[in-house]
């Protein structure tokens, strides 16, 4: 009997009209996004407090983000959601595999510096949510 080599994988969003046209991504409007076990074992091994704190969010993360951006080093989109209550930055970052599937590949607090940082460099984008 042949083992199983896929990883379960789930979807756990889409890319929407607003994300796609603030990137000026080549796809269309609800391409899914998906998470595999081998992604979320990804996220708690690197960022685990992170994970236990925010990954059950990572969902509404991707469906309503505060901020977007382009990673150039690893071609991920960043999905950024702002947390006002505890001041927290939290980024789930995207990526296309070699089957043209998306992933949300790693999920972790940033530094809030960091973020003003990109915002003013304008890598981080504040999405209009009115679209």
């Amino acid at each position: 009997m042949a083992e199983k080599c896929k990883s379960n994988r789930q979807r756990i969003g889409c890319f929407s009209s607003a994300v796609i046209q603030a990137l000026g991504l080549d796809i269309k409007p609800g391409t899914p996004i998906y998470i595999a076990d081998t992604n979320i074992e990804h996220m708690k091994a690197s960022h685990p407090a992170d994970f236990e704190k925010y990954g059950s969010d990572i969902s509404s993360i991707i469906a309503n983000p505060d901020y977007v951006g382009k990673n150039i080093a690893d071609e991920s989109i960043e999905f950024t959601k702002e947390y006002y209550l505890n001041g927290d930055f939290v980024k789930v970052a995207v990526r296309v595999s070699l089957h043209n599937t998306y992933y949300a590949r790693s999920m972790y607090i940033l530094n809030p510096n960091r973020v003003k940082n990109f915002i003013a460099k304008g890598t981080l984008i504040k999405l209009d949510k009115t679209r």
